[in-house]
């Protein structure tokens, strides 16, 4: 039998695969909106490697999950020896090392603020976990009024149809809005919603402004408002400053309403800290984590809770409890790559690290301010972005059929191109991640017009 290659792995992936996100028809296309499905044999440090032998630089840390490298040698090794003891239990009458370990330190990290960690697969059941607490936690409390819920507008926190109503993506929620339960938005703190003479604080401001008069209105109706601190990912990379968090947590407190932070894209490490909210000098009564937090390796999700969250469901009655479950909460593998990812962080000293990469992140990208078509060249730590001033609705898959072609892994969202490497990328992978999107930019332009005078003279 001969060796499988691209081709063979690709027909049988389309024939039996029904890929995430994704128009299947767009994988079998030839025009301006195909979509190349790429089979992935093996991955090492920053780098994708096909079946034909080509290379690919991940960019975007395999949907923003893969912290410190594919095959990184020391998450194999903890891997590894969890295999040799304990693989799964069930986490309902029953517990194991990888998990309280790994709450104890998640703990730590917040300063015991918030001492209870909940476990789950992935981030859009961490976001119906978080709802269900806050507004399960009101019923306890003897105030089911209030049972509705605040997001910013552009938010997103997951597809699952809970999820879904503390989503403002449209193209991920209005195909299924008779399913979803409403909740409320409010003004995002979008630093490019600047207004003449205005700064990024003064936006954060007005937003805050905006909050305080729906929780002055409503606020005996909110049980809580969640944002994605700093960063809204799926929303095109929309930064903002701490500002916003400060203000809002002050008036989550004024009119009793909980204040969830989605750190599942912003957590560990992304934005500069370990944890996004850092930078407000704030705590929030609930913390959801997924994606990095195993490394990338495995799927895990976790919720962070106050005592004071935790006490309201403690009692003799099971319906007070709280009701939630899935068979694989708290696999000890995945527990254990979350441990060893923590164990780099500390033995690295990851975050002073990667002060010096975000600073090489932002002088190799720093060409693009001066191109013609691009807008809003922004950064918060590991995560750069941009906004693409194209009206051709294939941008994007353009871009990315570009990207690879120049040997990157960059999946822009719309008209926004972002770049959030692994901590591990080195100076020289920068610089061919940097090349790469610059490539890739002026070959995804209609017809290269905006391109024909970039890069200027000398």
């Amino acid at each position: 039998m001969h060796a499988m290659n691209n081709q063979d792995w690709l027909a049988r992936s389309l024939a039996a695969v029904w890929h995430p996100c994704t128009q299947m028809q767009h994988h079998h296309s030839q025009g301006p909106m195909a979509l190349p499905l790429v089979p992935i044999a093996r991955g090492a440090g920053a780098w994708l490697f096909d079946f034909d032998g080509k290379r690919y630089l991940d960019g975007i840390s395999s949907w923003w999950t893969n912290l410190f490298g594919h095959a990184n040698p020391r998450i194999n090794a903890a891997l590894k020896e969890q295999l040799e003891s304990l693989e799964h239990v069930m986490l309902a009458g029953f517990t194991h090392p990888p998990v309280v370990e790994l709450s104890e330190r998640l703990s730590a990290l917040t300063g015991g603020h918030l001492g209870h960690a909940f476990y789950a697969s992935d981030g859009a059941s961490a976001t119906e976990i978080a709802l269900k607490m806050s507004f399960h936690y009101w019923q306890n409390r003897g105030r089911p009024q209030k049972n509705r819920f605040l997001c910013l507008k552009g938010g997103y926190h997951g597809e699952t149809v809970g999820a879904l109503a503390v989503t403002d993506v449209a193209l991920f929620k209005d195909a299924y809005a008779p399913l979803v339960r409403q909740a409320d938005t409010v003004m995002c703190p979008d630093s490019r919603r600047a207004e003449p003479g205005e700064t990024a604080i003064d936006v954060a401001r007005r937003a805050a402004a905006a909050l305080e008069a729906k929780l002055e209105a409503e606020g005996e109706h909110i049980a809580a408002l969640i944002v994605e601190p700093l960063v809204q990912g799926a929303a095109g990379m929309v930064m903002y400053d701490p500002e916003y968090l400060r203000l809002a947590r002050q008036l989550c407190d004024r009119y009793e309403v909980h204040l969830i932070c989605d750190e599942i894209a912003v957590g560990c490490g992304r934005t500069g800290t370990f944890f996004a909210h850092e930078q407000a000098g704030i705590k929030p009564d609930l913390l959801c984590l997924s994606k990095g937090i195993s490394g990338g390796y495995l799927p895990l999700a976790i919720v962070l809770g106050t005592d004071a969250i935790y006490a309201a469901f403690y009692d003799e009655a099971t319906q007070r409890g709280f009701l939630h479950s899935h068979s694989y909460t708290g696999n000890p593998l995945a527990c254990r790559a979350a441990l060893a990812t923590l164990d780099l962080f500390e033995a690295d000293q990851v975050l002073i690290a990667n002060q010096a990469r975000a600073a090489q992140i932002k002088a190799a990208f720093a060409p693009l301010a001066g191109h013609p078509r691009v807008r809003h060249l922004r950064q918060q730590g590991m995560i750069l972005a941009f906004d693409v001033d194209s009206s051709d609705p294939a941008f994007s898959h353009r871009f990315y059929r570009a990207a690879l072609a120049q040997e990157a892994l960059v999946r822009p969202m719309g008209n926004t191109v972002y770049v959030m490497p692994p901590y591990i990328v080195s100076p020289e992978e920068i610089a061919h991640l940097a090349q790469a999107v610059a490539g890739a930019l002026d070959a995804a332009l209609e017809n290269g017009e905006a391109a024909k005078h970039w890069p200027p003279p000398g």
